[in-house]
């Protein structure tokens, strides 16, 4: 088990606190073009959604911790840096201040783990106010920052190869799983798979985060240590003691023709199977916000949400904190739902880790962003892919489908396809 580090191995000289200032801006321009050119990408930070948001750069402090405490470690590291912060914050809303972006490891055991980052510079936006947050560890308080718009560099010789499994070796995966439910002891079980990625140069992430967020505006566009995507799954949302969750599970692929496709959302609407799939979600949802709330609000149908590439079956869960939980830990206690990992959860995890070939690293593991009073947002990192250690020209990309009963692995390998559609997207030039 990781121990929790000192100060110093944080990235803070021991006795130093974390000195943070935030003042009004009036607007730069958009949110993701103010994203400085770095050639590494673990320095570049996103929380974007329809212009608004939080971007950052720089790496002021950091903190990576493993196994199955990782979320606990790294909350408390959080809850030490913002006790002993020095703070000026001319704006108040949420995401000023003193804020972590973070994303953690899907599985205990990945060498991936838990990883926050708060970075020297945030800039962000909300229902027309934007502000910047300098931060450092200094005795004095940091100069406010000016940002700059800029633009990304387009990538070139870009290549794509099977992952772990080939489509067919997946497709054959899926059978088994499919094999396992309907021999019983397991309702459902999400199955990833990943393609790899490499150029002939490091890969800009803005350019991905910018084809990202042109193409899929009603997803959240993160970027978090060098993992980058467009997530429609907000795992949970804490802002002033409201609690909120979507969930999504139910998939079809869109056709492009708007009728047609205003049929195939009816007919997901009517999908036995997509149904099946969708109340397991929703119900690991709701079991593991009650303890946390005074209320919980779960619609009895779900909606059908449109995506530029594909339609999900949808619900939003809504509850009322009755504790001093914060985002993070609401995302420890949500994680890993049955939208990502099956139902009952322990043993879909063992079918995962048997079947699935791969380290998800941290696919399908929460991603986002936290603020020094506990409020936040963190997604479910879906339709993304992480750089590779070391060489900003590659990447890993991820998917994953729901199995249950009715699943067809031919099918399953089509839906597989069209997830990663959105990433694949990104990475070419047209």
């Amino acid at each position: 088990m990781t121990s929790l580090p000192t100060p110093q191995q944080a990235g803070r000289p021991a006795g130093s606190p974390v000195v943070a200032r935030t003042v009004a801006l009036h607007d730069p321009g958009t949110l993701l073009g103010l994203l400085p050119d770095r050639a590494d990408p673990t320095e570049l930070f996103s929380w974007v959604r329809r212009g608004e948001g939080l971007v950052g750069w720089g790496r002021a402090l950091e903190f990576t911790a493993h196994g199955p405490d990782r979320f606990e470690q790294a909350e408390a590291w959080w809850r030490d840096v913002v006790e002993g912060a020095v703070v000026r914050n001319d704006v108040s809303l949420p995401g000023t201040g003193p804020v972590a972006f973070g994303s953690i490891s899907y599985a205990a055991d990945s060498p991936a783990g838990a990883t926050l980052v708060v970075p020297e510079v945030v800039v962000g936006a909300r229902d027309g106010q934007w502000w910047v947050t300098t931060i450092g560890t200094g005795a004095e308080l940091p100069t406010p920052v000016v940002p700059q718009q800029s633009e990304p560099r387009e990538p070139s010789g870009v290549r794509f190869a099977d992952g772990a499994l080939a489509p067919a070796e997946w497709a054959g995966v899926v059978g088994r799983a499919v094999e396992r439910i309907t021999d019983g002891g397991l309702d459902k079980v999400v199955l990833a798979r990943d393609l790899r990625v490499s150029a002939e140069a490091p890969i800009d992430a803005r350019w991905l985060l910018a084809r990202l967020a042109e193409r899929y505006d009603t997803t959240w566009v993160f970027a978090v240590d060098g993992l980058v995507g467009a997530t429609p799954e907000m795992l949970v949302r804490l802002e002033k003691g409201l609690v909120t969750s979507r969930v999504l599970a139910g998939t079809i692929r869109r056709t492009g023709d708007d009728e047609h496709d205003l049929a195939l959302a009816a007919s997901l609407a009517r999908s036995s199977k997509d149904l099946e799939e969708h109340e397991y979600a929703v119900r690991s949802v709701a079991d593991a916000l009650r303890p946390h709330c005074s209320s919980t609000n779960v619609p009895e149908a779900p909606f059908v949400l449109h995506l530029s590439n594909v339609m999900h079956l949808a619900t939003d869960v809504a509850g009322v904190l009755a504790d001093r939980t914060t985002s993070l830990a609401l995302a420890a206690s949500l994680h890993p739902s049955a939208a990502v990992c099956g139902t009952p959860s322990t043993v879909a995890d063992e079918v995962i880790s048997e079947l699935e070939g791969m380290d998800r690293g941290r696919y399908a593991g929460p991603v986002g962003w936290m603020d020094a009073s506990g409020d936040g947002e963190w997604g479910i990192a879906l339709r993304c892919g992480a750089f590779e250690p070391s060489d900003p020209a590659a990447m890993r990309l991820f998917a994953g489908c729901g199995i249950v009963a009715g699943s067809d692995p031919e099918s399953e390998v089509a839906e597989s396809d069209a997830k990663l559609v959105p990433m694949r997207d990104a990475l070419t030039v047209s």
